[in-house]
């Protein structure tokens, strides 16, 4: 199997086309996944169109086009959450010049993430073990990064309480959502202000292949986050802000 490259598709939806090397790293990258998937359930993803979509269309869609990243800057980015390494290891390949943390708990993904990266040769991406409620109090990664990925793990709240802590004053995080309501947003916005956010954009898209809804909501840290933040394990998520 091979994925389509849909370069009508990515400039359509995204005035954005990728080159031909970008392809072949896509490519190799999309064999490594079918390999490794044999022995282990990486992603459940893995016909070449559905991957296309959801694993690189998806990924790349959440920060191509913001008029408000300094996209030439070699901009620090982390991706929470990353389990196959999605969105982080498609972005790493497109701008070569930021550099990428990839984090997860699971010890196995983590293992497997570095064999892509050395098979791809990814030179900008590290990756990181943890839990985001305990590598975000860690001084090496509080408050030092420009850009913060986080796919949808439950509340937005919860999300955002597990992105500010990594940003510096003045980052951006990213939540890649389906689904978005009044609720949530209402929800979201008190919980940024304890966290020291604020929402700069909500973005919609319809997915160019199914026509799904995706929502990407771009919050900007205004004031550093206090430091009882992010609170314990698991604490997020039993009792969201």
């Amino acid at each position: 199997m091979k994925l389509p490259t849909f370069e009508d598709t990515w400039q359509n939806s995204l005035q954005w086309q990728p080159t031909e090397k970008q392809l072949e790293k896509w490519e190799q990258l999309y064999q490594e996944i079918l390999l490794i998937n044999r022995q282990i359930n990486l992603t459940r993803i893995t016909d070449p169109q559905d991957f296309w979509e959801k694993h690189l269309w998806d990924s790349l869609a959440g920060v191509i086009g913001l008029d408000f990243l300094p996209y030439k800057d070699s901009l620090k980015v982390i991706d929470i959450g990353t389990g196959a390494g999605f969105p982080g290891l498609p972005i790493s390949i497109i701008f070569p010049h930021w550099q990428l943390s990839l984090l997860d708990s699971t010890q196995k993904k983590i293992k497997v993430i570095n064999l892509f990266l050395d098979a791809l040769k990814l030179s900008n991406c590290q990756t990181v073990i943890g839990r985001a409620e305990d590598i975000g109090h860690l001084q090496q990664h509080r408050e030092t990064y420009d850009l913060g990925l986080i796919r949808a793990v439950g509340e937005p709240s919860v999300c955002a309480e597990y992105v500010l802590p990594f940003l510096k004053v003045g980052g951006i995080g990213v939540l890649y959502r389906g689904n978005w309501t009044k609720a949530e947003e209402s929800n979201l916005q008190t919980a940024l202000k304890q966290l020291g956010g604020k929402i700069i954009l909500v973005k919609q898209f319809q997915t160019p292949l199914t026509q799904s809804v995706r929502h990407f909501i771009y919050l900007k840290k205004v004031i550093s986050t206090p430091r009882q933040f992010p609170r314990s394990v698991g604490i997020p998520k039993q009792k969201p802000l």
